[in-house]
């Protein structure tokens, strides 16, 4: 199956690897800070999980404005002057978590954060559209999902270590990362795709404007707000979970959620290979199956003696995994083919604003949920709410042709 894995990344032209390498350096910064941001902000400054789900809150809606305007800015610019503008500023914004001691810093460097980050996901995508032909562009998008869990699975490991000598190096480190991406991209990435300089910015805002009004693509981006609530649980609430339930310290929380990339590093590419001739649809309808039956398991942590309530999260992470790996290739693949190519970057940057929305939503209900005493309550409302993703994406495969739904022949 590794080696399926490495014939699927194989054969791409040279800048899908530079994007795909910035990515990976990239994300090993966020690995750094993702499963401890949580535990720091909670238990080491002593912020209210709920304020910190605020900021997470605030992080997204920032990311979510970055990335509405990286989306048109790549259209009209160009890919590349956007992905490297938006390392340079991210390289200061990260850094300025290590200063935080309120809950009013947190938020403030949260939104700044998440409007330099926001720009890069929407050029970055439709780089890779760019890059590859139809047939290859799952397995383009599959290829960053790779890279970007080499590098996240590292970043656990490393931050969690780091963490536990000086919390606030890792988020230190996870700026620089930043500068050196931002050099990386200087250096080894072409301008591809020049823009259209000479459009107005009404033009520009029309693209996106034009996105927003395809009821379809809007449909996908309401879906996909649903679907980044069960992701915001691994960063916000189930590091709470392993800490407080179970004790786990960082280092051992780190080296534990190295299961999320390493599960997504050896079955990213082969799932994608089995899944080639099913409608995109049907992919994430069972995506949805495998996030409930992870919920499932962080229901039955409070049962059970210690080790195997680690079991059970490690269970969560598995599970939670697999239906990533369904996911995040197949919601990008069909929005990139719901239009014209010169939109692109407009469409993918509402689907990823969708996700970031989503995310901080699900931050700030489960931070909610802990606080108010109704934390046992929360795994079966998002299980309820993976059976709703499922019904509404059956609704959404009838109004989406064969060939968008990545049906070929």
């Amino acid at each position: 199956m590794f080696g399926s894995t490495l014939d699927a990344v194989r054969g791409f032209r040279r800048p899908v690897y530079a994007v795909a390498g910035g990515r990976l350096i990239n994300v090993f910064g966020a690995g750094l800070v993702y499963p401890f941001a949580s535990i720091h902000f909670h238990l080491q400054i002593g912020l209210a999980l709920s304020v910190v789900g605020l900021g997470l809150l605030a992080n997204n809606v920032a990311t979510a404005t970055g990335t509405a305007v990286g989306g048109y800015l790549a259209d009209r610019y160009g890919r590349r002057p956007v992905m490297v503008g938006s390392m340079v500023l991210s390289a200061f914004t990260l850094a300025a978590y290590a200063l935080v001691t309120t809950g009013a810093g947190f938020i403030a460097v949260a939104t700044a954060a998440g409007l330099t980050t926001g720009l890069y996901a929407p050029a970055s995508q439709a780089m890779i559209a760019d890059l590859t032909d139809p047939a290859e562009r799952e397995r383009g998008y599959g290829l960053l999902k790779v890279a970007s869990n080499v590098g996240f699975g590292s970043g656990f490991v490393v931050g969690g270590v780091l963490y536990e000598f000086a919390n606030t190096a890792v988020f230190v480190a996870d700026g620089l990362t930043s500068a050196v991406v931002a050099v990386v991209l200087v250096v080894a990435l072409p301008r591809v795709h020049e823009g259209r300089p000479a459009a107005t910015l009404s033009e520009s805002v029309g693209d996106w404007g034009r996105a927003i009004s395809r009821h379809r693509l809007v449909a996908l981006a309401l879906l996909n707000v649903g679907f980044a609530v069960m992701y915001a649980q691994m960063q916000a609430t189930v590091p709470v979970v392993a800490s407080e339930t179970l004790g786990l310290d960082s280092a051992q929380i780190g080296t534990l959620y190295v299961l999320n990339p390493l599960v997504l590093v050896v079955f990213q590419m082969p799932v994608l290979g089995m899944i080639g001739d099913w409608r995109r649809t049907r992919g994430l309808i069972a995506s949805t199956a495998f996030w409930g039956v992870s919920f499932l398991a962080v229901v039955l942590v409070d049962f059970v003696p210690t080790l195997l309530g680690v079991g059970l999260i490690g269970a969560f992470l598995v599970l939670r995994t697999v239906g990533e790996v369904l996911h995040s290739p197949l919601v990008t693949s069909l929005a990139s083919d719901l239009g014209h190519a010169d939109e692109r970057g407009s469409r993918l940057s509402l689907i990823e604003i969708a996700k970031r929305l989503g995310m901080g939503l699900g931050a700030a209900i489960g931070g909610a949920f802990f606080d108010f005493g109704y934390a046992d309550l929360l795994w079966p409302t998002l299980l309820v709410g993976c059976v709703g993703l499922a019904v509404g994406l059956l609704a959404l495969e009838r109004r989406v042709s064969p060939a968008e739904n990545g049906v070929t022949g």
